[in-house]
């Protein structure tokens, strides 16, 4: 499982305080805090309200950058903020994200392949959210078709169903899961799968129960990746424990500490 840290987001108060008032030091203890509960990557989103995103988000990269040389994911939904990250990257990178909308396609699969990016795409296009699985592989399918029309490697491709809150989409849920599997056979080399995982708990009660629930059976259904909050201990260790039932890890009396010791 590959581990994206979500907690760089100007959407949680002390991360969107820190870049206004451009404070190194938050930054950097939340971007070690993460590396250091098992994060393999650290997602990096001004938020919502930032007044100068183009130039937040190149200071929130360089700053991270002095800590970690981890791979950074670039989150916005604004191609020009993702394309000003680009030009100050240093560590490996991921672009988070484009939808099935062949302008964006158009825009961020060519600057994926020009800094060497993997890329993530969101199965949704301007027409809104999917409603069933057969909507999500049509547009999942676009992503993949444009891509190999323009050359970047399908396996640097993450496909992202769309997490959906529990609380107002349930009757969604097997469908999300049942689309991350069918996310293999749309091509070969296959594309990897991902989601938010915060998504599914969002205005729910007992967040982090609903949280190591869906990715435990999400990983069961093939996940690849997701984006989450790595200091949560009891979410990591799910995932950990259903990685070791699916025979991907090798069990020992001490596997959670063991394999904690190799993040």
């Amino acid at each position: 499982m590959f581990i994206i840290g979500e907690l760089i987001n100007g959407m949680y108060a002390n991360i969107g305080r820190a870049i206004r008032e451009k404070n190194k030091d938050e930054i950097k203890r939340c971007a070690v805090a993460q590396i250091s509960a098992g994060a393999d990557a650290l997602d990096v989103n001004c938020g919502p309200d930032s007044r100068n995103p183009i130039s937040d988000i190149q200071w929130l990269i360089q700053v991270i950058q002095e800590v970690t040389d981890k791979p950074l994911c670039i989150d916005s939904s604004k191609p020009q903020v993702i394309k000003s990250g680009l030009e100050v990257i240093k560590n490996k990178v991921i672009i988070n994200s484009t939808t099935a909308d062949l302008e964006k396609l158009d825009i961020l699969v060519p600057l994926a392949k020009k800094y060497n990016a993997k890329l993530i795409g969101l199965t949704i296009s301007a027409k809104g959210i999917p409603q069933n699985k057969d909507q999500r592989l049509e547009l999942a399918a676009t992503i993949v078709a444009s891509c190999s029309e323009q050359g970047f490697p399908i396996e640097d491709l993450y496909l992202d169903p769309i997490v959906l809150p529990v609380n107002v989409a349930q009757a969604q849920m097997r469908d999300i899961l049942e689309v991350i599997n069918e996310f293999k056979i749309i091509s070969e080399p296959s594309p990897k799968s991902i989601v938010g995982l915060s998504n599914v708990s969002q205005g729910a009660c007992n967040r982090s129960l609903i949280n190591r629930t869906f990715l435990t059976m999400a990983i069961a259904f093939g996940l690849d990746a997701a984006i989450l909050d790595p200091l949560d201990k009891d979410l990591l260790d799910a995932s950990i424990t259903a990685e070791l039932i699916l025979n991907k890890q090798i069990y020992c009396g001490s596997y959670l500490e063991a394999y904690r010791k190799l993040l």
